[in-house]
């Protein structure tokens, strides 16, 4: 066992091949499922929660954590996060955005309510596609946020565009900002979506 935890892919491995037995057993105990609309929603559906914790979890570590740290951390030391830490998180972080919103969407399709939850119920609906589509367009947001101007003002603070250090501080503050935005929008987008699944 201590094999498998040394390796982060043998720890993601043996944690999907655990989802996946768990599945077959699931399927053995409801007597088995047709490979319909309802069946692929569930599947697109984990994945979506998958990405989705993913995203908040790197949203929050970045805003709970990294940043009030920054300032605590030495200068000598600072690098080591901007050079190795940083990027990772923000890898994660862009495309894990980008999975979630897509499986999302996806979900929304299958299930038959993307188009009235991308409408705000304005052409009929009812009050589930109306609520879980706040929860799209707050996501939707977000995740403009992350490709539009996080990432690109990451990029020049983390030196892969080269910039004076006025610019590289004026890119740092604007990453920020729209990070605590997207911390700030996170909250009553997800209690859109776990409105949406559980009180209607």
């Amino acid at each position: 066992m201590a094999n498998i935890l040394q390796s982060l892919n043998r720890t993601i491995t043996a944690g999907f091949i655990l989802a996946i037995i768990l599945f077959v057993i699931m399927y053995f105990l409801s007597g088995g499922w047709s490979l319909d609309s309802y069946f692929f929603s569930a599947v697109f559906r984990y994945l979506h929660v998958l990405s989705g914790v993913m995203w908040i979890g790197l949203l929050w570590y970045l805003n709970f954590v990294q940043i009030p740290s920054m300032p605590k951390i030495p200068d000598d030391q600072k690098p080591a996060i901007g050079k190795v830490i940083a990027p990772a998180v923000l890898f994660w972080f862009r495309w894990a955005a980008l999975s979630t919103i897509i499986t999302g969407l996806i979900v929304a399709y299958l299930n038959g309510y993307i188009h009235h939850a991308m409408l705000l119920g304005i052409m009929g609906g009812d009050a589930k596609s109306i609520t879980i589509g706040i929860g799209m367009w707050l996501g939707i947001i977000m995740a403009y946020n992350v490709w539009m101007i996080i990432w690109p003002n990451q990029k020049k603070v983390l030196g892969i565009i080269e910039v004076d250090a006025d610019q590289k501080a004026k890119a740092a503050r604007t990453a920020m900002l729209f990070s605590r935005t997207n911390t700030l929008l996170s909250i009553p987008m997800l209690l859109s979506m776990v409105s949406a699944q559980n009180l209607f």
